[in-house]
């Protein structure tokens, strides 16, 4: 059965769940998603702003707990966010880059900031959203970043 291909918000292929290849109904994998954020609203403002087009495998509710599930479930993407308890979220992404993680890493964020935005950019994050823009931003970010590319919000004024 010939399916169709349409591009999703994560920048992936995804094939209609009708697809079949060689008798067998076949999908192309989503994202991997971990959202790091002290606020539940936050998370689930992000969750839903993916859900559809990307598998959240998790959240953590500060740093410590999102490096920890980082080295556990290998996310392809942590949305992180900076200022949460335990260790902030540029403390975790400086952490997770001395560990060479490869998962890649957005800051979703209310720092604009440049020196906030130096930090984030200089731990290893390859995006950087600021939550006033998340609804327009963070699908491009995710888009960008799944293909090693940076993204900052337009918003946010560069250093």
């Amino acid at each position: 059965m010939q399916g169709t291909i349409e591009s999703d918000v994560c920048g992936q292929i995804s094939l209609e769940r009708s697809q079949a290849v060689d008798g067998m109904n076949t999908t192309m994998p989503m994202p991997r998603i971990l959202i790091a954020d002290d606020q539940e609203e936050m998370v689930r403002t992000i969750a839903m702003t993916l859900a559809n087009e990307c598998d959240i495998i998790g959240t953590a509710k500060d740093g410590k707990r999102a490096i920890e599930l980082v080295t556990q479930l290998l996310p392809d993407i942590l949305v992180l966010d900076i200022s949460m308890p335990k260790e902030n979220g540029i403390e975790a992404a400086w952490h997770l880059k001395r560990l060479a993680s490869p998962t890649r890493i957005i800051f979703v964020t209310a720092h604009t900031d440049p020196d906030f935005v130096e930090a984030a950019l200089s731990a290893g994050a390859l995006g950087y959203v600021w939550k006033e823009s998340m609804a327009s931003d963070l699908a491009p970010a995710v888009r960008a970043v799944l293909q090693g590319n940076r993204f900052t919000s337009p918003s946010i004024p560069l250093y």
